[in-house]
């Protein structure tokens, strides 16, 4: 792994596609402008996080809007883009989908989110996410110049199986796109990022929406990058922000060295997993 600056736009999502379009773009170029060459976008990013939005926002690939911005914007600026993710129309079934982008501008990984969030909390959120989506079957790590990384969506981060199987494909980086709510964002939402990046001695890093009080379901926040060893470099507050984090590939390498973990796995006992 090489040493490389990064960059988390935790913007605000609004319920006009063209205004997050643009928004997330010109968070983007700033974010190129201070040295960033790796750019990670929040969960949702162009449409509410509102089952009632995704029908309206979605995007067949590669025609939308959102893909083709992502695309011009990844070789104007000469980054690396992951785009958060986006409502995408396939057939007649809707993912929650997160698109890559190298330098040149070239589709590089697509992630659908695997892992459905259907949930009924004590605190009176109700969330069906398979009355609107459909699941994604595909454990997705793509190289760079930099690293691997691995790519997941939210509630992806919730199965520790899912990390494992990043790191063990190459990931070094693991990034979530992820719009963690009120109540499990406080309860959960940096245990989950250091506990993935401990396991795994991996970056982790967490884009989040920013924190709008009026919407229907209200995003945490606190986008966050922790290190191999469970540190966090760099967190935002709940409003809209780029936050910014230096990933060294020594850290990777001293991490492991130090606690062999990946070679201790008792791969004899964990044949499922690692299959």
């Amino acid at each position: 792994m090489k040493d490389f600056k990064m960059a988390i736009c935790q913007m605000t999502v609004t319920d006009n596609k063209d205004k997050n379009i643009n928004k997330a773009y010109s968070m983007i170029k700033e974010a190129a402008q201070n040295g960033a060459k790796l750019i990670a976008l929040g969960e949702m990013f162009n449409c509410p996080y509102d089952g009632s939005y995704f029908p309206k926002f979605a995007e067949s690939l590669p025609d939308g809007k959102t893909y083709n911005m992502l695309k011009a914007c990844s070789k104007e600026l000469d980054v690396y883009i992951i785009g958060g993710s986006i409502p995408e129309l396939h057939g007649e079934v809707i993912y929650n989908t997160s698109c890559v982008f190298d330098k040149e501008g070239k589709l590089i990984a697509k992630h659908r989110k695997m892992h459905l969030f259907d949930v009924e909390l004590n605190s009176g959120l109700t969330f069906k996410e398979s009355s609107y989506l459909g699941k994604g079957n595909d454990i997705v790590v793509f190289d760079t110049e930099y690293c691997k990384i691995g790519l997941a969506i939210c509630y992806d981060i919730r199965f520790p199986e899912l990390s494992r199987l990043l790191t063990l494909k190459g990931a070094e980086v693991i990034v979530i796109p992820a719009a963690f709510n009120m109540t499990t964002g406080p309860a959960h939402w940096e245990i989950l990022l250091r506990t993935r990046a401990l396991d795994n001695q991996v970056y982790m890093v967490g884009a989040s929406p920013a924190r709008d009080v009026s919407a229907s379901y209200v995003a945490y926040g606190n986008s966050l990058v922790v290190s191999p060893w469970g540190d966090i470099m760099s967190r935002a507050k709940e409003g809209e922000e780029i936050i910014y984090a230096n990933l060294q590939g020594s850290l990777v390498k001293k991490t492991r060295d130090e606690l062999p973990l990946l070679k201790h796995i008792r791969k004899d006992i964990y044949e499922i997993i690692i299959k």
